[in-house]
């Protein structure tokens, strides 16, 4: 039995389960929700491993046009450098070297490309091909220090953010993504870049990234202050 079984069949994604990914949260089961997730979280990370690999199921699809969309700014956000200057993705907090790096400056360090699961609070699943920058190569640059337990990807979309354990985030499937399906992102998908990972449940991809920040404590994120998983692992 796979990880993601045992959770589903145990109950112990119980608080992720009972939530929606456009809601608020169940605010009066707070308290309840608070204890499950600690549990979850136990758990989850007992069965984390390094070693292994989200595998897409012998004949799924694509989802192509079909994979959704979302972000929670009033319009569809946007990078207008006429407005706001190139597009730097800025590494900063617990490490040595600091980096500002644009698109063309991702697109230098070494690619991966692979064909992963997307995997929904809401129950569903989608597919899609990502290329990017594993985020342990981007900590590699970076210089990471030993206290950097935690790292926190931050948007331009509302200031949307996630923070992530340094585990999770160093895993060698997860991405600062900046193509798709054989495409650079469109600005539906978190363009010019994004997280991605298929051991997180999805709202813990930040969009329409801007900063990666590594840290020695965590300091939640948009949906986990309203009563999501912190930890959301799949």
């Amino acid at each position: 039995m796979d990880r993601r079984k045992f959770l589903q069949i145990s109950g112990l994604s119980l608080s992720a389960g009972m939530l929606a990914c456009n809601s608020d949260g169940p605010n009066a089961a707070r308290d309840l929700l608070e204890l499950a997730q600690d549990k979850n979280e136990t758990v989850e990370r007992a069965l984390f491993r390094h070693t292994s690999m989200d595998r897409v199921i012998k004949g799924a699809r694509n989802s192509g046009r079909a994979f959704p969309k979302y972000f929670i700014s009033k319009e569809l956000p946007v990078w207008d450098e006429a407005v706001r200057g190139v597009w730097r993705l800025e590494v900063s907090g617990a490490v040595r070297k600091p980096l500002s790096l644009t698109l063309q400056d991702l697109q230098k360090l070494p690619r991966r490309t692979h064909r992963v699961n997307h995997y929904c609070v809401e129950g569903w699943t989608a597919v899609a091909v990502w290329s990017g920058v594993r985020v342990s190569d981007i900590a590699k640059a970076a210089q990471i220090t030993d206290d950097a337990d935690y790292v926190d990807f931050q948007s331009f979309d509302s200031g949307y953010h996630e923070s992530w354990d340094i585990d999770s985030a160093l895993h060698p499937q997860t991405l600062i993504a900046y193509g798709m399906d054989g495409h650079f992102l469109g600005a539906d998908h978190g363009a010019p870049a994004r997280v991605h990972s298929p051991v997180k449940l999805g709202y813990k991809s930040t969009k329409y990234l801007t900063r990666v920040v590594f840290m020695p404590r965590r300091n939640g994120g948009y949906w986990s202050d309203k009563g999501y998983e912190w930890y959301a692992g799949v």
